[in-house]
Parts: structure tokens; C-alpha cells; sequence
């Protein structure tokens, strides 16, 4: 079988051991997706002195030489789009409608940061001595790592590689070896618009290895990751060693709140959308729900009644509408948790189960499950489970829902269902979210808006108007004497 390579220095290249690591397709354990080199040190090494040659040629070259070839790239990936979406769903397990939703976000990601990286504003600023002019320009950080998640592949990878591109930095990608498959397929794509060689860079192979290296090199000069939370702390505490600028869009505990002047049917099909779409493995996904009192039965029911409507399956199947989590792996951290649920004594509503007859016996199949009863010093309620379970718990008003939708780690998305202004108001002032939403699910997002959470759900998060390419530049004040 073809072993997937490297890419370095414009090349297709094995790793040096010339070891590889096995990709499955999550709907059937069975399928072999295929193998893919699996770097050393020396290989990330080989990367980075690569990108660190090239960084000045292209660093020199103007945004807008810089912008063709990425137009290119986004002509060639709308070209790719059917292909690329079944890639997806064969690496992660997500349903064709779900892979093609993936690749037109990045379709609109790319054309709002091509165009962002040709705003690369300065400041002009009087200064304290006559015939002295102050100025600030932008300029790239030099070798930047971009180190991308499983669960949208090419979204993610787009969204940090593009401005980091535009802004004049090279740049090495690190994909999670669950979809290294998706990672070469866009990097081809970078091949086929002839950018110049070593400005783009691909090492694949395991997470820890490469993570360290990269984050712990004097030669990598801006960080962006997109994981766990668990997994960002550990490349900040390396980064440290060398005020490595990081960009961390880490987990989330996501909450809904749900007053009882919502309207239920909406309210619930958003709850839906956020908790179980993409198998419920995004980091805004909808884990928790906090219902006030005199609706919270009411609103269970018709969760109940639409969620066992979902139909599981391959996701390369049309009637799918949920497919499988991604890998065995995956599958024990999610099933390990509904244990736990139940051992705490939460009330399971339905699902709770691994899907196993008949077709479903070699996948990773989880029936989309919700809990009720579920109090806030249980793990479900406080961990992220990053799969299709549902915590749902009660409140007596609206001051105690914020109380409970407040009262986790992290800080990355939330919502709110009513229709008192007043209320939504103060939900937005007072709710400890990067992104929050009224009346909309919590995994809503836009490319012109910042991307990021607050308390462990991540930092560096670019101000509104900038955003993508500002983690990626840094300031340098310039001052002019013409006299």
C-alpha cells in the first residue's frame, strides 16, 4: 500500500527511519485508509530549516503577489470539493452534508483572510521633536507551526495557515494523525499553485513528538493550536522557554440556557443542532443545557421525541444524519463518560449505548444520548466530553442560570433562549464566553468575528476587525527624521 510522505522544501519525502502509522475509517475499523510516514526529529528539523530558508523571499514579496497564489489555492480547493468532503467523512466519520458545510467554511475563511492580509494597516503617530514622523508597520513573525485537530481538518488548517501566509510568514503544518489524509490532499493543492518551494511545510506522525519539538525550537516563531485543553497547557509551559508566542483555541463546556418564555420547538432544534452535529465532537458543541423549572420536563420530552428520530450510520450514506466518533480511541473516552454519568447518578433519557448490530459491528457508533438530573459537581457537568451526550439540568430562575452556565473552566461558547430583551441583555454582559449567541445555537461562528474562548478555553484571540492575521504579525515602530 502507498505510503503518504512528508512534504519538504517543495518534496514528497518519507521519513528517515522510513516508519509509518496506520489511518482506519471510523465507520469500519476494517478499512484501512491507508499509511503515512511517521517523523522523528530529524524529519520536523528538515521542516523547519526549510521554512526558515525560504521565510525571507517570501516575506519580501508584496501581499498581493502573495494573494495569487492563494487565490489559486481556493480555486483549486472549490474545484476539489466533492473529493475532499468524501476524504473527511472516510477520516472522521462525519456525514457528507457535514464534510461539504466543513469545506465551504473554509471556502469563506479563505477569501475573507486573502483579502484581510491585504489590509495590512500601520499607524502614523506624531512624535514629541519636530521633523520627526512615527510610524508603525506590520510585519510576520517568521516561522509560524500550525497544529490542527481532527475534527475539522481542513477548516482549521485554512483558517490559521492563510494569514499566516498572507502576513509574509513560511509555514509548517502538524495535522492529528487520525485525518493526515485530508492534510495531504490540501497540501497538494498549495503544490499545484506552485507556491515556492518551503514556503508550506507538512510533517506528519505523532501529536506529543512533534508538538514538542516544535514548540520547544528557538527557530519557530509563533505557535497556533487548536486541541485540548490538556495538550495547549503542555505547549505553553514548553513555548515558555522561549516567549514563543502561542495561539491556543483549546476546549469548551458549552452551555444553552433555556427560560421558559423560549420558544421550545426552536430553542430545542438549536440544541440539537449544537449537541449532535459532527457527532457532537466540535469544541462549541452544546454539552450542557440549564433549564428553568417549569418547562425543564416539557423541554426533555421534545429533545427526547426529535433525537431518537436521529438515524446513526456511515456517513457516506444519504439518509445519515449522525455518523460515527472518530476512532476506537474516541469511542472509550465517550462510552467511559455515559458510565460515569450513570455511576453519579444522573437520569439517562435515552441513547447511552455503543451501536453494534449488524453493519454497525466493526465502527465507532455511540446512540446520541442525553442525561437529565445532572448536577454541577458531576464530571459530565463539568468535563468535556467531546462526543453525543447531553447533560440537561434545572434551575429556579434566570440569575441561578447564569450561576450554573458560569460555573466551569472553560469559557468558550454559549446561548441563550428567550424572548426578553432585558434578559438577553444581561446574559450577554454577564456570561464568561469567548463567543455567545441569543437565540442561536453555541456553534454559530463567522470568519470577520474573533475565534476563541476565555479562562482555560484558550488565548491569543485577535481583536474584532483583524481577525486571523493579527496573532500572526507584530508591530514595529519606526522613527523618521526628514528633516
Amino acid at each position: 500500500m502507498r505510503i503518504y510522505k512528508n512534504y519538504v522544501n517543495g518534496k514528497w519525502v518519507h521519513a528517515l527511519r522510513e516508519e509509518a502509522f496506520e489511518e482506519r475509517n471510523p465507520a469500519n475499523l476494517n478499512e484501512l485508509i491507508g499509511l503515512f510516514s511517521s517523523s522523528q526529529k530529524e524529519d520536523i528539523e528538515a521542516a523547519i530549516n526549510s521554512s526558515n530558508d525560504t521565510f525571507f523571499k517570501w516575506s519580501i514579496k508584496t501581499p498581493y503577489e502573495r494573494s495569487n497564489y492563494l487565490k489559486d489555492v481556493l480555486e483549486f480547493l472549490k474545484q476539489e470539493r466533492i473529493s475532499l468532503s468524501a476524504i473527511i467523512t472516510c477520516e472522521n466519520g462525519k456525514t457528507l452534508k457535514e464534510s461539504l458545510g466543513e469545506i465551504d467554511a473554509a471556502i469563506s475563511e479563505m477569501e475573507f483572510q486573502i483579502h484581510q492580509g491585504l489590509r495590512l494597516f500601520g499607524n502614523t503617530i506624531p512624535a514629541n521633536r519636530n521633523s520627526v514622523l512615527g510610524l508603525t508597520l506590520k510585519v510576520p513573525l517568521g516561522v509560524v507551526a500550525v497544529i490542527t485537530p481532527w475534527n475539522f481538518p481542513l477548516n482549521v488548517a485554512l483558517r490559521k495557515m492563510i494569514p499566516a501566509l498572507m502576513a509574509g510568514n513560511t509555514v509548517i503544518l502538524k495535522p492529528a494523525s487520525l485525518t493526515s489524509l485530508t492534510a495531504v490532499k490540501l497540501i497538494e493543492l498549495f503544490e499545484k499553485a506552485s507556491i515556492p518551494s518551503g514556503t508550506v511545510n507538512l510533517v506528519l506522525g505523532s501529536g506529543s513528538l512533534i508538538g514538542k519539538a516544535l514548540s520547544t525550537s528557538s527557530r519557530i516563531h509563533g505557535l497556533s493550536f487548536t486541541g485540548s485543553t490538556e495538550v495547549g497547557l503542555q505547549i505553553q509551559a514548553h513555548a515558555a522557554r522561549n516567549l514563543l508566542p502561542t495561539q491556543l483555541e483549546l476546549g469548551g463546556k458549552n452551555p444553552a440556557i433555556i427560560l421558559k418564555d423560549a420558544d421550545l420547538e426552536e430553542a430545542s432544534n438549536a440544541v440539537i443542532t449544537g449537541a449532535f452535529s459532527c457527532a457532537g465532537q466540535w469544541c462549541t458543541s452544546t454539552s450542557r443545557v440549564v433549564v428553568e423549572k417549569d418547562i425543564y420536563e416539557e423541554f426533555i420530552q421534545i429533545l427526547k421525541r426529535k433525537v431518537e428520530d436521529i438515524t446513526v450510520g456511515r456517513g457516506d450514506r444519504e439518509q445519515t444524519q449522525m455518523g460515527p466518533v472518530c476512532g476506537e480511541r474516541q469511542l472509550e473516552t465517550v462510552l467511559d463518560y455515559i458510565h460515569i454519568g450513570l455511576k453519579e447518578g444522573a437520569t439517562l433519557v435515552c441513547g447511552g449505548n455503543q451501536i453494534t448490530d449488524r453493519e454497525y459491528s466493526n465502527g465507532c457508533y455511540v446512540a446520541p444520548t442525553i442525561f437529565k438530573d445532572v448536577k454541577q459537581t458531576m464530571r459530565i457537568a463539568k468535563e468535556e466530553i467531546f462526543g453525543p451526550v447531553l447533560c440537561i439540568m434545572s434551575c429556579n430562575d434566570f440569575e441561578e442560570a447564569i450561576t450554573v452556565a458560569n460555573n466551569t473552566p472553560y469559557g468558550l461558547s454559549s446561548s441563550i433562549f428567550t424572548k426578553n430583551i432585558s434578559n438577553a441583555m444581561k446574559f450577554i454582559n454577564l456570561t464568561k464566553a469567548g463567543l455567545t449567541h441569543v437565540n442561536m445555537p453555541t456553534a454559530y461562528k463567522e470568519p470577520h468575528l474573533p475565534f476563541g474562548g476565555m479562562k482555560m478555553s484558550g488565548i491569543g484571540i485577535p481583536e474584532a476587525g483583524k481577525t486571523g492575521i493579527d496573532f500572526f504579525t507584530k508591530n514595529k515602530s519606526i522613527y523618521l527624521n526628514w528633516n
